[in-house]
């Protein structure tokens, strides 16, 4: 009988100070790393879409998104990248620009694609919640061109629901709204 060895797990400092070189995309789930595969053309304009539209409203407020490069550390043993968070505070400080994760997200979003649908809004969900700073966490379907839109309501609830498509998302720690064409723009 063969015997597997125990996966050796790493730690959220230990995978931020490994380079994997500008092919590879990666995420640290629960000390494993894992491959991340590449989007659709559908993710990557929804994407693109959502980044552009929230840095004009965003615009002056001390509020910016990044796109899925910049990293959110959930835990001490996974490291995620968000297809866009925001994150609020002194955009201006050189030590913000130095960092190559934050852990402090006021909002989150995944654009869906069916390889990784249940897995993020089940282990990625769980492990945003428990983000102090994170207000909304929003999954975007590209497909059926829905948005299920989890918000904080208080210090231990949330409300969590699927909105009709062409609905507005109201963005309350942002004091902003997102339209159907800010996410789903095809021009």
């Amino acid at each position: 009988m063969a015997t597997h060895p125990a996966p050796y797990l790493i730690s959220a400092d230990q995978f931020l100070a490994m380079e994997f070189g500008p092919e590879e995309k990666v995420e640290l789930d629960n000390g494993v790393i894992r491959m991340m595969g590449g989007g659709t053309a559908a993710h990557a304009r929804i994407q693109a879409n959502l980044v552009a539209a929230l840095r004009i409203k965003l615009k002056g407020s001390g509020c910016r998104p990044y796109g899925s490069d910049m990293a959110a550390r959930t835990h001490d043993m996974s490291v995620r990248y968000p297809d866009v968070t925001v994150y609020c505070g002194d955009a201006n400080s050189p030590d913000r620009d130095r960092d190559t994760a934050f852990t402090d997200p006021r909002v989150v979003i995944e654009v869906l694609s069916p390889s990784t649908s249940a897995h993020d809004q089940r282990v990625k969900l769980a492990e945003y919640h428990d983000l102090p700073s994170v207000d909304t966490i929003l999954f975007v379907d590209p497909d059926a061109e829905r948005v299920r839109v989890v918000q904080r309501t208080s210090a231990e609830g949330w409300s969590d629901n699927w909105l009709a498509t062409g609905s507005l998302v109201d963005l309350p720690s942002l004091a902003v709204s997102l339209s159907h064409d800010d996410m789903f723009a095809r021009d």
